[in-house]
């Protein structure tokens, strides 16, 4: 009797932890909003870039806050800016894709967005090897956008925590916002495309306040090898089985 429980208890368990994955980092892997980890990393995004004013302050920042980050760059500025994508990629960066002209990508025939992938590789591939994390414009996508990121070999990053640093709130909102969403595994979302934007001004407060609370910063994908749900569930199958 003991033994049929502790097997109940333990199936319980994995299906609690599945749950909980499952918010955070779909079926395939191919989706991802946050790292299920106790650990506190999070992963500073960046969208939209480079800019020729924007994309050199927060690189100035995260040099002398000894940070690194991971771009979302559109290809077209790519094209137009290929020294700060450089930059990015010197600086020890990643670089994802974030489309060539940033479309609406859920409006787009699958051949359409086949030409942005590869009109952004394209632009990258002069300077970076190609990126295997992508983030779709604006977070809009659908079936047919995760069979063509899949086709291309990418992993679709998401966020957890959104400032809407875009919109041009004041830097406090920013600073607020962030510190209010973070946790452990988080993907924070920001944005290098325009300027003036608040976020040149938030981003050395956001790194500060968020080392005092101990949180480090790392790369997207040095968070994945954060994620504590499925080296979890492998032990716990291993032991449920035996």
């Amino acid at each position: 009797m003991k033994k049929i429980h502790l097997m109940f208890c333990t199936a319980a368990v994995i299906v609690s932890l599945v749950t909980v994955a499952k918010k955070n980092i779909s079926d395939d892997a191919q989706e991802i909003f946050k790292v299920p980890t106790t650990h506190k990393v999070v992963a500073l995004t960046i969208d939209d870039g480079p800019h020729y004013k924007a994309t050199p302050r927060i690189l100035a920042t995260l040099k002398e806050k000894q940070v690194r980050a991971s771009f979302f760059v559109v290809g077209s500025n790519v094209e137009r800016y290929p020294k700060l994508l450089a930059q990015e990629v010197a600086e020890g960066h990643e670089i994802g894709v974030h489309t060539y002209s940033h479309p609406l990508l859920t409006k787009l025939s699958a051949q359409s967005i086949a030409e942005e992938f590869a009109r952004a590789e394209q632009a990258i591939g002069v300077i970076a090897p190609k990126p295997t994390l992508f983030r779709p414009p604006g977070g809009f996508y659908n079936a047919k956008v995760v069979e063509a990121a899949r086709r291309h070999g990418y992993t679709i990053v998401m966020w957890s925590v959104d400032p809407k640093d875009w919109s041009r709130p004041p830097v406090d909102k920013i600073i607020e916002k962030i510190l209010a969403d973070v946790k452990p595994g988080s993907i924070i979302l920001l944005h290098d495309g325009q300027y003036p934007i608040p976020t040149t001004e938030a981003l050395p407060i956001i790194i500060e306040r968020l080392r005092e609370r101990g949180y480090e910063f790392v790369t997207v994908s040095e968070l994945l090898q954060y994620n504590e749900v499925r080296p979890t569930l492998n032990f716990l199958r291993w032991h449920f089985n035996g």
